[in-house]
């Protein structure tokens, strides 16, 4: 099974599964990723129809050089193998899943795509798998969860009266106090496993500053993502986890002192009012070399 490390996704943004027309403008939208929804955006007696669609844009959304995810329904005993065998393909980076109750769904998801990749002819882990965390349980064995293989990020969303809400039983604010301690433990999850952490959603689509302070404070606690809703909102998400000319700056100007410092022969020195070390300069090469992927 593949253990590669899956590329940085500042955006992702969904896209209801049964909206040809709307999936074919999300491709001009330059989100990072898509996600086409075939659960919670598709009226229950669109989901055969939407599976269909979604499945005939995959190699279309492919050449527009567009990486793209798909959200699959769940059954009352699993995920729907049904929308498994209609998307795994060669143009499938991978697959949303909602409401898992703990690390045996994804263990039951993963024996699904596996099945799902041998009759297609891909390698056995070719497909990732991201686990919206939205029960009770998922969340206090999110660790447990972000170490199966085929994980290449988990969700901490808490979107206003939504599943994590009420599977808290907590009352949303702008500020996010009250999710606070459950995003801080997805970051600590995704990292502690080497997987990304992924946040969101900001309802009020329309409200731009409102929508960048939120993801600004997802990024202030280690999300490197955002799930989105509207193409209007991926500019301030790419643009939010990406350094800014300043900050690329700032941290080459710290490697240079620093450098300068060591053929003094000193391992600290002040740089920009503050003392400097080999520890700071190893958080300023990580951001450096985030610009540069993130530019490539």
């Amino acid at each position: 099974m593949s253990t590669r490390a899956m590329k940085r996704v500042r955006s992702f943004l969904f896209v209801p599964g049964n909206k040809a027309s709307m999936i074919e403008k999300a491709a001009g939208a330059k989100a990072d990723a898509l996600i086409l929804d075939l659960e919670d955006s598709v009226p229950p007696d669109l989901k055969i129809e939407a599976r269909g669609i979604v499945a005939s844009k995959l190699a279309w959304l492919a050449e527009q050089g567009q990486r793209v995810y798909v959200r699959i329904n769940r059954s009352p005993h699993m995920y729907d193998f049904d929308d498994v065998l209609a998307v795994v393909g060669p143009h499938l980076e991978g697959v949303f899943i909602s409401k898992p109750c703990g690390p045996e769904d994804v263990d039951c998801i993963s024996m699904l795509l596996a099945e799902a990749e041998y009759r297609a002819g891909l390698a056995v882990g070719t497909t990732r798998v991201i686990p919206l965390l939205e029960t009770a349980r998922s969340m206090e064995l999110c660790y447990e969860i972000a170490r199966r293989e085929r994980v290449a990020a988990l969700v901490g969303a808490t979107a206003k009266n939504a599943d994590t809400a009420r599977a808290l039983g907590y009352v949303w604010s702008t500020g996010g106090r009250e999710s606070l301690y459950f995003k801080s433990r997805v970051v600590m999850a995704a990292r502690a496993a080497n997987k990304l952490a992924i946040g969101g959603i900001w309802q009020q689509v329309h409200d731009l500053e409102g929508l960048r302070s939120y993801v600004m404070r997802d990024r202030e606690l280690g999300m490197t993502g955002e799930l989105l809703l509207h193409p209007s909102n991926v500019a301030a998400a790419n643009e939010t986890f990406c350094p800014t000319p300043d900050e690329i700056a700032y941290y080459q100007g710290m490697m240079d002192a620093h450098a300068k410092a060591q053929a003094g022969g000193r391992a600290s020195c002040i740089y920009d009012g503050e003392h400097i070390d080999i520890a700071h300069v190893e958080t300023a090469r990580e951001i450096i070399a985030l610009a540069a992927a993130l530019a490539s």
